[in-house]
């Protein structure tokens, strides 16, 4: 086997490897490159390679940095199946819809802006080929090695990091390879620990967060209960950017969970998202791959989906209707990097406001509003105009569905041999931290995958 490194070598998304095993090629992941203009026009780029030469795909998770892409393939030619977990197979078909959606209405927006004679506006997809792409998804249980090709196969480990998250196992010409698509921490809420392979040649791993270690849970939390009171007193909104997927869950959960410790009666709790209520449905449907504790927190009242003052807004005008509202508002809306969505609209109308609170519980990415609001951004642009940040913005860096440095380590030491690897889906920064971890504690030289690199198995 051979691998070829195309996306998420170098930065967090965009992940794309591309395996070579006997006279088949199989891409893993076709994810969309998130961060600034400059950074997300690359998405429109041609693949670095013959589309058409693709003979299977298989998808790590459903997040959009790892299938954004998928319906551009399919409208460039892909015919092939695409593997992946059943309850990512269900995902993708919201997540996909509604990125063709936001696709098709930016072009359109664009269109009507446009100066005479300026070339029209066109969508990277439309939600045809989104059609065209779940057509070709086939749904693979966890723990089941399935045969792709004569002699290549594959199987499925729980990656614990969102619903259907999974770690891919290939194996072909005698050889396993191991990619960890992205890996939750032990210990989260909802979701199992993500599984260790018993074994591996080559280990594709993220390094997300290579080069720190998370808060504690348990005083993540109270930091997170804390917000809630400073908040409460100084009669502000929290305005929460997450993605719809993930960590808009285990805010519920928590919320459940302290329901009566934080007086989570006295808010009107508000998802912001046309597709949330999907994705909730999906995640009740799968109650198989929770944890214990998580089943248990489910039967119990109040249900972390069914909280008595949560309201889930799929309209604009309902969406509109938030803003009207000056302080007691808890408000989760999308994206969760502040590059786009919903969520913008509520920081233009909070951003200036001292009494309210922001709060980051997800990786930002570089380029995007949300990095520049973490890193202490005193003005930002919205909507074409300049905002003071007089919000108090927060990171509560311990609710990342991503494992940090200590996690990797302890997954990686679990595989017997300590096999080679190579780092992917991380910032430099963060990989040549985790990189020399790895060296000094097992004696193994991880590689740090670049563009065009290819590494054999």
């Amino acid at each position: 086997m051979k691998v070829n490194f195309f996306g998420a070598a170098g930065m967090v998304t965009g992940s794309m490897h591309l395996v070579e095993a006997g006279d088949k090629r199989i891409l893993l992941d076709c994810g969309m490159i998130q961060g600034g203009a400059d950074e997300e026009a690359r998405n429109a780029e041609p693949f670095p390679f013959d589309v058409a030469g693709i003979d299977a795909l298989v998808v790590s998770h459903a997040h959009i940095d790892h299938t954004g892409r998928l319906p551009l393939l399919a409208a460039r030619g892909y015919r092939g199946p695409i593997y992946t977990q059943q309850a990512t197979a269900e995902l993708l078909e919201v997540m996909l819809f509604d990125s063709a959606s936001l696709q098709e209405s930016d072009a359109k927006r664009s269109n009507r802006k446009r100066a005479r004679g300026e070339p029209e506006a066109v969508p990277l997809y439309t939600r045809e080929d989104v059609q065209k792409t779940m057509a070709l998804v086939r749904p693979l249980p966890y723990h089941e090695r399935t045969p792709l090709f004569p002699g290549i196969e594959v199987n499925l480990r729980d990656a614990g990091h969102i619903l259907g998250s999974a770690i891919v196992e290939l194996f072909a010409d005698g050889r396993t390879l191991v990619f960890s698509g992205d890996l939750g921490p032990k210990g989260a809420p909802i979701l199992r620990d993500p599984e260790t392979p018993p074994a591996a040649d080559l280990v594709l791993m993220e390094s997300t967060y290579g080069n720190r270690n998370h808060k504690d849970r348990a005083d993540t939390v109270r930091e997170l209960g804390g917000i809630l009171d400073d908040a409460w007193n100084g009669k502000g909104n929290i305005l929460i950017p997450a993605f719809a997927v993930g960590r808009t869950q285990e805010l519920l959960y928590w919320f459940a969970r302290f329901w009566d410790e934080w007086k989570l009666s006295r808010w009107r709790i508000f998802i912001d998202s046309p597709m949330a209520a999907k994705v909730i449905r999906i995640y009740d449907r799968h109650h198989e791959l929770f944890d214990d504790d998580a089943r248990a927190v489910w039967k119990g009242t109040p249900n972390p989906f069914r909280l008595p003052n949560l309201h889930a807004t799929e309209s604009v005008d309902e969406s509109m209707a938030i803003n009207q509202i000056r302080n007691g508002a808890i408000v989760i809306a999308g994206n969760g990097m502040a590059s786009g969505g919903r969520i913008v609209h509520h920081l233009r109308h909070n951003i200036g406001r001292r009494e309210a609170h922001i709060v980051f519980v997800g990786y930002q990415a570089e380029g995007t509003l949300g990095r520049r609001l973490v890193n202490g951004a005193q003005w930002v642009r919205l909507f074409g105009e300049d905002h003071r940040v007089a919000a108090q913005c927060h990171t509560i860096g311990g609710l990342s569905a991503h494992t940090d440095q200590a996690g990797l380590l302890e997954w990686y030491s679990g595989i017997p041999r300590h096999p080679p690897v190579a780092l992917v889906h991380g910032e430099d920064i963060a990989r040549e931290a985790l990189a020399g971890e790895i060296r000094e504690r097992f004696g193994v030289v991880a590689d740090l995958a670049r563009p065009g690199m290819t590494r054999e198995v």
